[in-house]
């Protein structure tokens, strides 16, 4: 059996009733991409239920790799990103407030991590198949990060462990109530995303197989 990289994407949220990155989870799941099997796991939008779930997916699964998606209302391109906050705020769509000093993601964890994708390389393969991508400095204080975070804390003790996460426009199919907010059709999002696994498993996993020989 091909070792497996589990790919999260979120369930729909403020009223949507898709949200492209459980679309695009969904549609690959099974799917044997350079030598990965990707298993797709459905993250509620609640910050500490959904770090709870990909602590039990990396469990269950014992993936080679974990790949966060999510959707970020705004954004014109795919946004690769570099850094996870031990912090969240659940009211109002994560925004903090000046008052309130969040809640941890993780009791006692690190302040930060940073994303362990290859992504100088997943940004050039992008950028040569056409696809709007950039890279983004944090995931917020939502979950999205919450999500990004467990994955990396999970998978602290293996450093050659790639992990992080992807935040997708809206679809295509959402700007029609939304005009004037970016949006991107869900199958080339698919195809980003089969894009950045393929490099996940040519430039990450050697490293995994030369630490374990």
């Amino acid at each position: 059996m091909p070792p497996i990289i589990v790919v999260t994407g979120f369930a729909p949220f403020g009223g949507e009733r898709i949200n492209p990155s459980w679309e695009v989870a969904r549609n690959l799941d099974g799917d044997v991409i350079g030598g990965l099997q990707v298993k797709s796991v459905r993250l509620p939008v609640n910050c500490l239920a959904a770090a709870r779930r990909v602590e039990a997916a990396f469990v269950r699964y014992r993936p080679r790799a974990i790949l966060g998606l999510g959707q970020a209302r705004g954004r014109p391109a795919l946004s690769l990103e570099r850094i996870a906050i031990n912090l969240f705020e659940q009211r109002k769509g994560g925004q903090l407030d000046a008052r309130n000093d969040g809640h941890p993601v993780i009791r006692d964890g690190p302040d930060a991590y940073f994303s362990r994708l290859p992504m100088g390389a997943i940004l050039k393969t992008l950028e040569r198949r056409k696809i709007p991508a950039s890279i983004s400095l944090s995931a917020g204080a939502y979950a999205c990060n919450a999500a990004m975070y467990a994955a990396l804390h999970a998978t602290r003790r293996r450093p050659n462990f790639p992990a992080g996460f992807i935040h997708f426009p809206f679809d295509a199919a959402q700007s029609a109530r939304y005009p004037a907010v970016p949006s991107m059709p869900v199958a080339l999002m698919e195809d980003a995303i089969r894009v950045a696994i393929s490099v996940i498993a040519r430039e990450a996993l050697p490293q995994q197989k030369r630490k374990a020989s």
